[in-house]
């Protein structure tokens, strides 16, 4: 009972602990592996690299050595990272050296095709890297997912915006625009963009109409859940207020009945506890496969204080839902995974589409640093962090890939440019472009972290 009670008092650290240590990893090995995109290619071209760095080290360095010309370190500013290429106008903005006449050694000596290969060489990692994930990640942890005829009695509705545009707890999704629902992760994958759900209520199908900003709207809610799993109501903390803090309650314990009235599902237990409001009530827990009775104290509030928790293999084991799982062997995994790498980029130049277009609202739903860490999840689990890392990897390529001067895309822009026409852009002209990418980088990182804050604050 000790333990139990010091790990949900401890609970909100560890989750930070774990979540934080996600993020940094992650970050690092991406950024990391970028930049070596950069690196591998001006040393073969032997192109001589002043600086690679871990974060960006202004004014000073947590870490730094010099070896071989090149100075390795570890900045204080997690904003990223960077190679400083010889002969190379980038953010470092050295007009001084740019001024004296190209030496071999420099990035501006080089052909055109080298110093192309060399830009492209970060964005060719990242989409190797997430390629190279999902690969091994089919092989090693298969995949899961939920059937959706296996879902019988539909879907969790409880955000105001869904329910005012008519959707109902117990709708089953049958189809999302001509895209038929066979499992439950269809839904979120083909709604970015869709103007139609089909559901299915009471044995009838009905279509209801989505609001061409219904992605603007949804990412600016206080609630941004959509049709969520009807699970049975499982223990996950109980509050330190709570006065059912001193119960032997334990994580996954089930609540099966309230007061002798059967309660199936979480969605359920909130509106039955309404009437009972500052009174204590007998519950059926499930514990395993013992069932157990203790008394809970209804708060004024109409709530246990306890925080529920979501498990979708104890709530499948229990026959609420079909959980799916694949394993391939290493040979389909090269298929697998290269379909799982073709689906995410596509899905992402979707998502790119949509936040570009200003009447769909999906710019509102830009996130920086804050929305990237909220992507990992509060436990750790290798499968989930590859699965995120590789979506990073690709989400890192293709903003890479935009053709701002300052990013590699802008880069590239100017050297096909080169390439096409045999001129080459002078460095005077280099120099402003490249001052007017970085301000517009500087504003999408304050825009993205903006929203970040803003969410934070109203919502």
């Amino acid at each position: 009972m000790y333990f139990w009670s010091n790990y949900l008092q401890n609970r909100p650290q560890m989750e930070f602990i774990i979540k934080i240590g996600q993020f940094l990893l992650s970050l690092s090995l991406l950024i990391v592996l970028h930049e070596l995109g950069h690196f591998i290619p001006a040393k073969l071209f032997k192109t001589r690299v002043e600086k690679f760095y871990l974060f960006f080290d202004v004014k000073f360095s947590l870490f730094k050595k010099k070896i071989g010309g090149t100075e390795y370190g570890i900045g204080w500013l997690p904003l990223g990272g960077y190679v400083k290429i010889s002969g190379m106008i980038d953010e470092s903005m050295d007009t001084e050296a740019m001024a004296e006449e190209p030496k071999p050694w420099e990035f501006r000596s080089k052909p055109a095709w080298q110093r192309l290969i060399i830009m492209l060489g970060g964005v060719f990692v990242n989409f190797v890297l997430a390629l190279i994930i999902y690969i091994v990640a089919s092989f090693v942890y298969g995949d899961a997912d939920i059937s959706a005829e296996s879902i019988k009695d539909g879907y969790a509705v409880e955000n105001p915006l869904m329910t005012d545009l008519g959707f109902q707890t117990g709708d089953q999704v049958v189809k999302v625009d001509n895209n038929q629902i066979t499992k439950y992760y269809d839904i979120r994958k083909n709604i970015i963009g869709a103007e139609t759900v089909t559901v299915k209520r009471n044995g009838t199908e009905e279509t209801i109409k989505l609001p061409v900003d219904f992605l603007g709207q949804l990412s600016t809610s206080k609630d941004r859940r959509m049709f969520e799993l009807r699970e049975p109501f499982m223990v996950g903390a109980v509050s330190d207020s709570s006065a059912n803090k001193t119960l032997d309650l334990k994580q996954t314990d089930v609540i099966v009945s309230v007061n002798n009235q059967k309660i199936k599902y979480a969605d359920e237990l909130g509106p039955f506890l309404q009437k009972y409001k500052n009174q204590k009530v007998e519950v059926e827990i499930l514990r395993d496969k013992t069932t157990l009775v203790k008394t809970l104290t209804v708060d004024s509030n109409g709530k246990f204080g306890i925080q529920g928790i979501s498990f979708p293999k104890q709530s499948s084991d229990l026959g609420y839902f079909d959980v799916i799982t694949n394993e391939y062997s290493l040979v389909e995994s090269f298929g697998v995974g290269y379909n799982k790498f073709t689906s995410q980029i596509t899905g992402y130049f979707g998502q790119l589409k949509q936040i570009f277009s200003p009447s769909t609202g999906a710019y509102k739903g830009v996130g920086g640093f804050k929305a990237i860490y909220d992507v990992f999840p509060d436990t750790w689990n290798w499968g989930n962090f590859w699965s995120i890392t590789a979506f990073l990897s690709i989400m890192l390529g293709v903003l890479n890939l935009l053709p701002i001067p300052a990013l590699d895309g802008g880069h590239v822009i100017f050297l096909l440019y080169e390439i096409i026409s045999g001129r080459k852009p002078s460095d005077k002209f280099m120099e402003y472009a490249q001052t007017v990418g970085f301000f517009i980088l500087i504003a999408l990182v304050l825009f993205a972290n903006g929203n970040d804050i803003f969410k934070a604050i109203f919502n």
